[in-house]
């Protein structure tokens, strides 16, 4: 297939955004836009896993793709259901293997994720057996592309601010773009996605609008995806836990310019960076509020 964005978002659904009354800098009155923040609460089975704030889209994939991320689920567990009931808020996931992870939810991280974020103790202690492809490579040309068709698609990211958008890529061509209220539900959403239509990760890599926390990383890797890219910047944990994982970490990448701070081996420098147009003002104006909250 040669067209882009196989899943791309809905900023028109009506669902994601409320229109609430303010005024500006001036006192003039006006009203805007602003994402919806709702509770889903997540079983798995017969067991209470977390509640997740969430816009309430893509929810079957953001149960299973967290449950992944999370070691709940392995990759040959076969799911019998899924049964969202929007009236009370709450998704179950069944599947036919017996699970209970009682112990597993005792010992939890908050991280620095917007919305909740939260990783499971025994995610870092699987993470240092994850091998991730060191023949894969980046060309600084796809980089570029991705960048202005990402940062030019239609999204709340765009739209509305105060939202963050994770993209599924291939060569220079964007798969699957989730937007959430917090990245690691985006990120999430695509995990649930790839093992909903049985995609792997080779040949693929990640964008991402928000920051590159520890939490990003660990679940990039969780993944297998090697290449993970981002219009912002770093935290240290996030740099350090990169580099033990041996994945391509680049941040701070608008128009012609990127930063990577490790991985560097895989990236194929093909494009001359003088060559490429520098972010126009529209797109800066339109994205500052999602920066901010990123």
């Amino acid at each position: 297939m040669s067209e882009d964005f196989i899943v791309k978002p809905d900023p028109e659904d009506p669902r994601l955004t409320r229109t609430v009354p303010g005024i500006d800098e001036s006192g003039r009155a006006l009203q805007t836009r602003v994402p919806v923040e709702r509770p889903l609460t997540l079983f798995l089975n017969a067991q209470e896993i977390v509640t997740m704030m969430t816009v309430g889209d893509h929810c079957e994939a953001l149960a299973i793709g967290y449950l992944l991320n999370q070691n709940m689920l392995r990759a040959d567990d076969r799911i019998t259901a899924v049964d969202l009931a929007d009236d009370i808020d709450t998704i179950v996931v069944r599947t036919s293997r017996p699970t209970n992870f009682e112990a597993k939810l005792k010992k939890k991280i908050r991280t620095s994720g917007c919305a909740q974020g939260t990783v499971f103790g025994d995610v870092l202690e699987s993470f240092a057996s994850i091998v991730l492809d060191p023949q894969a490579r980046l060309r600084t040309s796809w980089l570029y592309t991705l960048a202005r068709k990402i940062n030019t698609q239609p999204s709340l990211y765009l739209t509305a601010g105060a939202i963050h958008g994770c993209v599924l890529c291939e060569g220079d061509r964007p798969l699957v773009y989730m937007e959430d209220v917090g990245r690691h539900n985006a990120i999430d959403k695509i995990a649930g996605w790839m093992y909903l239509q049985g995609v792997g990760p080779e040949g693929k890599l990640f964008y991402t609008t928000g920051r590159l926390t520890s939490e990003m990383v660990i679940k990039c890797v969780q993944m297998r995806i090697p290449i993970l890219i981002s219009r912002s910047g770093f935290t240290a944990w996030g740099v350090e836990l990169a580099r033990q994982a041996g994945l391509t970490l680049i941040g701070r990448a608008k128009g012609r310019r990127f930063l990577c701070l490790s991985g560097a081996e895989r990236i194929l420098f093909d494009a001359d960076p003088a060559a490429m147009p520098e972010e126009g003002r529209r797109h800066q104006r339109k994205s500052s509020l999602a920066d901010d909250a990123a």
